[in-house]
Order: structure tokens, then C-alpha cells, then sequence
């Protein structure tokens, strides 16, 4: 958190004339937070175990993965969880799904977050964390994704051709490239130099910003079986984006949960209460 502090106040500074490199490491840092006694209790209980993924972009390495499991049972339920965030911030659904009969709940820290390695991260290590998963550990029966996470789960289950019997995104982010340049104008970086941000972008990755959003990602005879969980009046995945996205595929059963937040979202009774009933019903 010290380092995000560092480079934000840093970018407001300089920000009629911001450095580059300082631009990229804000979008590509994401800071962690430790665990807190209740969550060390939890990963205490878990089968922990790694897995790899290979980074082509900022270290030409492989990246380990901190996974954690618990529970034996056969019905598979992975959680990717969102930017800035671990596989614990998943807690209390964790602990209900638990309750459940005849489960086994599969989480992870994305690398640059929670326990894993790397000092940079992006949406392309959720989705390659996501594949490794499926491709080496076991193929989930149903798949939870949190803001980033919900967008790296469709990609991925996507890139495999998987089905699983149900794709639930809480608070799902459609938009990279707005949310990107959300991030920029907090800390007054004008749009002349998102733009070059943006050019740079393009250069370092295969793809530009904009193509990652999923109006136009979402494979329209995928038919998954798909519950979105949101709040009309979230301001990180912007509720505009997101009718865009569920008007264009009316097949997904969405529901509003009014006051809970972007973040909170994963704290919620409610939510969490109707993740289980429609899990037990599909299951």
C-alpha cells in the first residue's frame, strides 16, 4: 500500500507532465493487504498448493501461484477474486459454501496479489491463474469471479471451450480500458497523456485496452448458465457498462443488491445467501 501511496501522490505532482514509467507501474500495481486473523484461520484449514503461469510481459518468467483448497468433495467450486485483492477476501462465502454437501472450493492469489510472487500484475495472469487451474488441477463445476476476476473467468472458460454448470460475476467489470482511464483521471493525469499511455499500451501487449471488454468478448452461442450479482450505484464497475452488457444478452439471469457496494458486494447476506440457493439448485 506504501508503494500505490508513493505513486500516486508522485503522478499528482507531475501531473501536466507525467513520467511513463510511473503511469505504467500505477496501472500495474496492485497493492496487498494482509491477511487478518479470522482469514489466517481459514488458510490454515486449506490444502495449499502451486501452480505456475508464465509471465511474457514484465519479467519473461514463470510465476508461481499460491492456491488453496478446501473441502473433498466433487463438486468443484473455483473463486477468482478482483484487483487489489486474494483469494481470503472471499471469506464469508467461503465459509457458507463449506456448509454445503459434497463441495471442494478452490481459490488463489493472482500473481502481484495476496501471497504470490511479482511486483506487477494484469488481467491476463487471472485468466492464464484461471487456466492452469482447470488444466492442471480440476475442472470446476461452478465458477465464482469477483470485478477483474469475473472478466478473466469468461475469457478463460472461453479459451478452453468449458461449460461449467454455473458462471456467477459479482460486481463484473466490463471495460478495461474505462476503468484504466478512471484510475488516470483520480490522479489528474489529462487525456492527451492517457492517450499516450494508451499508444504505449499497445505497444507492450498484443492487443490495445479496448479490446477487453466484454460486450463484445462474450461469445454469443457460449449459453452459459450466467448469474450476475451487482449494485446499480457502484462506482468502480459502473452500472451504464454493465446494461450495456445485459441488454446485449438477455439470457443472463441479473440481480441488484441495492447499498452493498463495490467491495462490501462479497460481504453481503443476501448475496451470499442466493449464490448458495442457486448453486444447491444447480448442482
Amino acid at each position: 500500500m506504501k508503494r500505490l501511496k508513493q505513486l500516486t501522490n508522485s503522478l499528482k505532482t507531475t501531473a501536466e507532465n507525467p513520467d511513463d514509467g510511473q503511469m505504467r507501474e500505477f496501472i500495474f500495481y496492485s497493492p496487498k493487504m494482509p491477511l487478518r486473523i479470522h482469514q489466517e484461520e481459514l488458510v490454515a484449514a486449506a490444502k495449499i498448493f502451486t501452480l505456475a503461469v508464465y509471465d511474457p510481459y514484465f519479467t519473461q518468467s514463470n510465476l508461481e501461484i499460491n492456491c488453496f483448497s478446501w473441502g473433498i468433495g466433487k463438486i468443484k467450486i473455483l473463486l477468482t477474486h478482483g484487483w487489489a485483492s486474494k483469494a481470503l477476501d472471499f471469506y464469508e462465502l467461503i465459509v457458507e459454501l463449506l456448509k454445503m454437501d459434497d463441495v471442494e472450493v478452490i481459490a488463489f492469489d493472482a500473481p502481484g496479489n495476496g501471497s504470490s510472487g511479482s511486483d506487477l500484475s494484469n488481467l491476463m495472469f487471472y485468466t492464464d491463474a484461471v487456466k492452469s487451474i482447470a488444466s492442471n488441477y480440476t475442472q470446476p463445476d461452478f465458477v465464482i469471479g469477483h470485478s477483474l476476476g469475473s472478466m478473466a473467468n469468461v475469457i478463460a472458460l472461453q479459451d478452453l471451450n468449458l461449460s461449467p454448470k454455473m458462471l456467477i460475476s459479482i460486481a463484473p467489470l466490463i471495460r478495461l480500458k474505462e476503468k484504466f482511464a478512471q484510475s488516470l483521471t483520480s490522479v489528474g493525469i489529462a487525456a492527451v497523456h492517457q492517450d499516450r499511455f494508451f499508444d504505449n499500451f499497445a505497444k507492450e501487449f498484443p492487443v490495445r485496452a479496448s479490446y477487453f471488454n466484454l460486450v463484445n468478448l462474450y461469445e454469443e452461442n457460449r449459453n452459459f448458465n450466467h448469474f450476475v450479482a451487482f449494485d446499480p450505484e457502484d462506482d468502480i464497475s459502473t452500472y451504464p457498462f454493465l446494461k450495456e452488457f445485459l441488454d446485449k444478452f438477455p439470457d443472463i439471469n441479473a440481480t441488484a443488491y441495492e447499498g452493498v457496494g463495490h467491495y462490501k458486494i462479497l460481504k453481503s447476506n443476501e448475496v451470499i445467501n442466493d449464490i448458495v440457493l442457486k448453486i444447491t439448485a444447480a448442482k
